[in-house]
């Protein structure tokens, strides 16, 4: 068994390796194949990989747990702009107000279609609200100078939501009675709303803020802690949430506020930093590395490259799981409807309302509206609450649901990503040349 699994993971990395580039031509993603190979690998086809998403929740939990922080941590490290910047408002709207429209509809929906109680109605909402930051790099920004509105927008709110959920998931687990909310939601408001979303802000700020400043400091003035800059970004990393998680805050902010924080102090160095600035002809690593006018550049860049790496590992080896997963789902219809009704009216119902007044067109709305994606951020949320005290039947229903729907994500966006972002490419092109 372990000699196959060698055969086939070195057999499928190539292949991924010499077919990427078509992949991004054709209306097809990565993790479309990633979702096939997986179910052929599963109880529908060799039988290689069987996971359970209810017996197995606790592995499924820490593997998700991991390519979503690495994938959170990443994302804030690609947004270079102030949070002056007007273009910060949609992601922020988004991450607020328009995660609570859509748990609202998705509970509303819960309840009357699938007869499920409050509990498990909210609980699945906040499953299925945020949208993924692993499986939407399509569709959000490419590099730490891509500012395009849309794609800032996905990815702010990808980054964002991730953490903003969980208040609602521990709501969720509060009304069905695994977790304490405390009389009339006390406990909820102070202890998971306010203090878990502000400490692990301020957690993953501070320790992005220091770490970062004191590595700059060290290669400027001293030419030391040069090199290794895998191990800075897996520590970093590491030490933001582990600190967030022992405060009893959200680690999933706080990675992606290390982030943020990393690229914000590259940019109060360094105003602008183009590729050429960091890559001095003939210049060697150590001297990119240490000389002032590009350490701090090349640190985030070198870490952020590093990060896309694991990224993309992380999606390929959680969705080679969903896939296989896909055979233990014992009720199929109730989540493709609410897929349909998800991707067709709440996202983009939630969406345009709250993104009413922002600064952008209307294309741009609706472009946002369709591509709210749904990945790994729900299997991990899912994960997390059958390992916390959700027993079956509802486990089961909501493991269904979300498996379908997550399922449903990567097949309908994955196939209308390509023609429809070269639509918008040239929607764009026609703006700038008018």
């Amino acid at each position: 068994m372990f000699t196959t699994w060698f055969i086939v993971t070195g057999a499928l990395l190539i292949s991924m390796a010499l077919a990427g580039s078509a992949l991004r031509r054709a209306p097809l993603t990565a993790s479309m194949f990633y979702l096939a190979v997986g179910a052929a690998l599963g109880p529908w086809g060799a039988g290689l990989l069987h996971v359970n998403p209810v017996e197995d929740a606790s592995i499924v939990e820490r593997l998700t747990e991991i390519a979503v922080i690495i994938s959170l941590f990443t994302a804030g490290l690609k947004l270079r702009l102030p949070a002056s910047d007007q273009r910060w408002r949609a992601p922020i709207l988004l991450a607020a107000l328009g995660m609570v429209l859509t748990i609202g509809g998705i509970a509303a929906f819960a309840v009357a279609a699938l007869d499920l109680p409050m509990g498990a109605a909210v609980l699945l909402g906040a499953l299925l609200a945020p949208t993924d930051p692993v499986l939407a790099s399509d569709v959000q920004v490419s590099h730490e100078h891509d500012a395009e509105p849309v794609r800032f927008s996905l990815t702010g709110e990808a980054g964002l939501n991730d953490g903003t959920a969980f208040p609602f998931v521990m709501l969720g687990l509060g009304l069905m009675g695994t977790h304490p909310i405390g009389a009339y939601g006390w406990r909820w408001l102070t202890a998971d709303l306010a203090w878990a979303i502000a400490a692990g802000l301020a957690v993953g700020t501070l320790s992005g803020a220091g770490i970062g400043k004191l590595v700059i400091y060290l290669r400027r003035v001293h030419r030391e802690a040069v090199g290794l800059d895998e191990f800075l970004a897996l520590g970093l990393i590491a030490l933001s949430y582990g600190i967030a998680l022992l405060l009893h805050a959200y680690g999933f902010l706080a990675v992606f506020a290390a982030g943020l924080s990393v690229r914000r102090i590259e940019r109060e160095h360094t105003e602008v930093t183009p590729r050429a600035d960091v890559e001095h002809a003939g210049a060697s690593t150590e001297e990119q590395a240490t000389h002032p006018s590009t350490a701090p550049a090349y640190m985030a860049r070198a870490v952020l490259s590093f990060n896309e790496q694991l990224e993309r590992l992380g999606e390929l080896a959680v969705v080679l799981v969903v896939g296989a997963m896909l055979a233990d789902i014992e009720v199929v219809g109730p989540g493709i409807w609410l897929a349909l009704t998800l991707f067709v009216v709440i996202r983009p119902a939630a969406t345009l309302l709250t993104l009413f007044r922002a600064p952008l067109s209307r294309p741009q709305r609706a472009f946002i509206a369709w591509f709210g994606v749904r990945g790994v951020g729900s299997i991990y949320y899912l994960a997390y609450a059958l390992s916390h005290g959700v027993a079956t039947p509802a486990g089961r229903m909501l493991a269904d649901v979300t498996l379908v729907v997550v399922a449903g994500s990567i097949v309908l966006h994955g196939i209308s990503v390509t023609p429809l972002m070269q639509r918008y490419s040239a929607f764009i092109g026609e703006r700038r040349r008018q």
